[in-house]
């Protein structure tokens, strides 16, 4: 055969090839699976909550955090978001799926490629015979080299979409893993600031034990003071004793759950302990949203929540999974060939004479292992229906916390308005109670049960406006706010960046979002 006709071959097979590989690829192609739908939260204008605070009119805002108008807490949520280490986990993943979606692009061209070239020299056994013919005795040559330089490859040609269906997937694991990250960042700034109200209240509630104590020895030091001078009996001052002890017990405990609560917000903001008193000082209020709290609809949720987004793509990826698995059924075609040089001893070896090629076809069908393919089907197929089962799970949870933390929020409001009257209440009673004892009309007993009941109303207090506000962090993260700041920046600090570039060629992978694979 001419080179000439084997060119002309080789181009009517490549020609043969790409219009198989515009097939339709094999398996399901994904569809956003069904899940419930909400017209409208019930909170929003329940009856039964009265003036909840609660508006659909507008949307919700980017960084809620900032409601509260509390520097510190937007100094907090900032510091989290550079240097928490479970996000750059997170962020990390986000390039790995990048790489694994070059490399599930680089399996739609030849997947075996190789540029090689040797140069050989082989000594044969002087004991062997020469070769014999019929007409003379051939003398055997015992020592020659050969050269070669030479292009490999080798294609299996996508007939069925194994190789797109791959690529599929692995555009839906980028989105995927970016969606993780989202999900991630909205944990984190949710944790960030439950934790800070967390710490803002434990100061409050030892404030109030110490403000108390300093009540306690008061009345402890006049019941001290009337046992004296006669006019009482032991028993007021054991009893006065045994109060101002038991609120003074209350301090350590305090200062640990503070001091604990401190530790956990310096994992999250990847500091170590000894920072956050320079954070956070010695005292604070518990920081409060302005009354009117944005919503926005129900049908909004789906797109806000990363969660909701992660579990769809999930599925997705699940799904081209399936179309991979269902590939296997059928024969693979592959194409392979090789162009080179070749000479005996290297003096001819770039003449032109001195050209060799190989052009091969071929079809490989693992059809004795039909039964081991189907079954590979069927699992891949019920693994894509549990994640469509966990997609529609997570719609319904997603709205379940949100209604949960609306009712939450709605409700702690109240409470707040009747602990406010209560502590005013008790503070009066436990100021005649103390007059009145001193004035011989009461006795000590008036004293303790309404010094021990202001101590209550003033931890219920501060429970209530604690609740209020972590309520209103809990709306606010089950809405799926907060990972928007992420959008045009990076998803590893620019340190972290600059170590993988030096360490590894990353290209342009290290850049936002190069594919557009997100769905945000």
């Amino acid at each position: 055969m001419t080179r000439a006709r084997l060119h002309r071959r080789l181009i009517g097979t490549a020609l043969c090839a790409a219009l198989l590989v515009g097939c339709t690829p094999v398996g399901p192609d994904f569809v956003r699976p069904n899940s419930p739908v909400v017209k409208e939260w019930i909170e929003v204008n329940s009856p039964s909550v009265g003036p909840s605070g609660l508006t659909s009119r507008s949307a919700p805002v980017v960084k809620w955090w900032e409601t509260f108008n509390d520097p510190t807490l937007n100094k907090l949520v900032a510091e989290a978001y550079a240097q928490n280490l479970d996000l750059q986990v997170a962020g990390a993943r986000v390039l790995q799926a990048r790489a694994q979606l070059g490399i599930a692009f680089g399996e739609l061209y030849p997947q075996s490629q190789a540029i090689g070239g040797s140069i050989e020299r082989r000594q044969i056994s002087d004991n062997l015979g020469p070769i014999a013919d019929v007409n003379r005795i051939i003398p055997l040559d015992t020592e020659f080299s050969t050269s070669q330089v030479g292009f490999d490859a080798q294609w299996e040609l996508d007939v069925w979409g194994q190789q797109r269906r791959g690529v599929q997937a692995a555009r839906s694991n980028l989105a995927l893993q970016v969606a993780n990250y989202d999900d991630a960042l909205v944990t984190l700034t949710g944790d960030v600031a439950a934790l800070y109200v967390n710490i803002r209240a434990l100061q409050e509630s030892l404030a109030v034990a110490r403000e108390n104590i300093q009540l306690q020895q008061a009345s402890a030091d006049l019941t001290q003071l009337r046992f004296d001078n006669g006019v009482t009996t032991e028993l007021d001052v054991q009893e006065s004793t045994a109060l101002l002890n038991n609120t003074k017990a209350l301090v350590p405990e305090i200062e640990s759950d503070l001091q604990q609560a401190k530790n956990a917000l310096a994992v999250l903001l990847g500091a170590t302990p000894s920072r956050m008193t320079s954070l956070l000082g010695n005292s604070g209020r518990i920081p409060s949203a302005r009354s009117n709290v944005a919503v926005g609809v129900p049908a909004e949720l789906l797109r806000r929540r990363p969660d909701v987004r992660a579990a769809e793509l999930a599925a997705a990826t699940q799904s081209a999974q399936v179309g991979i698995a269902i590939a296997d059924l059928y024969p693979q075609f592959i194409l392979s060939g090789s162009i080179g040089l070749q000479a005996s001893g290297g003096r001819d070896l770039f003449s032109a004479a001195s050209t060799t090629s190989l052009a091969n076809a071929g079809v490989v069908w693992n059809v004795l292992n039909y039964g081991r393919i189907k079954n590979n089907v069927r699992a891949q197929d019920a693994a894509y229906q549990a994640l469509i089962a966990n997609y529609q799970n997570t719609v319904l949870t997603a709205y379940s916390e949100v209604e949960s933390a609306m009712v939450a929020y709605a409700q702690s409001r109240k409470q707040v308005g009747f602990y406010e009257n209560s502590v005013t209440a008790s503070r009066k009673a436990a100021q005649i109670a103390v007059d009145q004892y001193r004035d011989g009309i009461a006795d000590y007993s008036r004293i303790l049960n309404t010094q021990t009941a202001l101590l209550r109303s003033q931890a219920n207090l501060i429970e209530a406006r604690q609740q209020v506000s972590s309520n209103l962090v809990a709306v606010y993260k089950g809405l799926g706010g907060g990972w928007q700041i992420r959008q045009n920046q990076e998803f590893l600090p620019e340190t972290v960046l600059a170590e993988m570039a030096y360490r590894t060629d990353w290209g342009d992978l290290l850049q936002q979002d190069p594919t557009g694979a997100s769905l945000n």
